[in-house]
């Protein structure tokens, strides 16, 4: 009975595949929204002022990140938790694939998370003239809190490390 319960349980870890594939369903509306954005810039790009231009170019660099996020989730939480990926020997293949353990998809995440809030703090810093004090000081907070809790994860990865070592 254990046997077959911990065989179950070895094979449910598949029912994680479909949600990485639509993850790679989310990159299609970031693309879509992406060169939505670059086509609006392109036909306004001679009108607008050049702190407008500036925010329309961080939403592109905010979406660019996100989809890197996505990819690096996907592909790193495919082959840490479900099967490794198959690349043949004469295809192109990620340099970080198969080197990402959890813990490391952990940090890479955390950090992505804080450049993306970066990136959107910057857009309201920019737009502040626009946008209520109050609003902007919970984006700092929240921001505040993505970079404090990432450095707290990196220094429990650390004190983890020396504990085994």
């Amino acid at each position: 009975m254990e046997q077959i319960l911990e065989r179950l349980l070895y094979r449910a870890r598949w029912l994680l595949a479909p949600i990485y594939l639509g993850l790679s369903l989310t990159l299609v509306a970031l693309g879509i929204k992406f060169f939505q954005e670059v086509i609006h810039l392109l036909f306004v790009v001679a009108s607008i002022k050049e702190a407008d231009m500036v925010l329309i170019v961080l939403s592109l660099i905010d979406i660019a990140m996100v989809g890197g996020l996505i990819v690096m989730v996907m592909m790193s939480g495919y082959e840490n938790f479900v099967s490794q990926l198959d690349v043949a020997d004469g295809e192109e293949k990620l340099s970080w694939l198969g080197k990402m353990d959890s813990g490391s998809l952990k940090a890479k995440i955390a950090a992505s998370i804080v450049a993306i809030s970066s990136i959107h703090l910057l857009k309201v810093f920019m737009n502040a003239e626009n946008v209520n004090n109050d609003k902007i000081l919970w984006y700092v907070v929240l921001h505040i809190t993505f970079v404090a809790s990432a450095f707290a994860m990196g220094y429990l990865d650390i004190l983890s490390v020396k504990k085994r070592g």
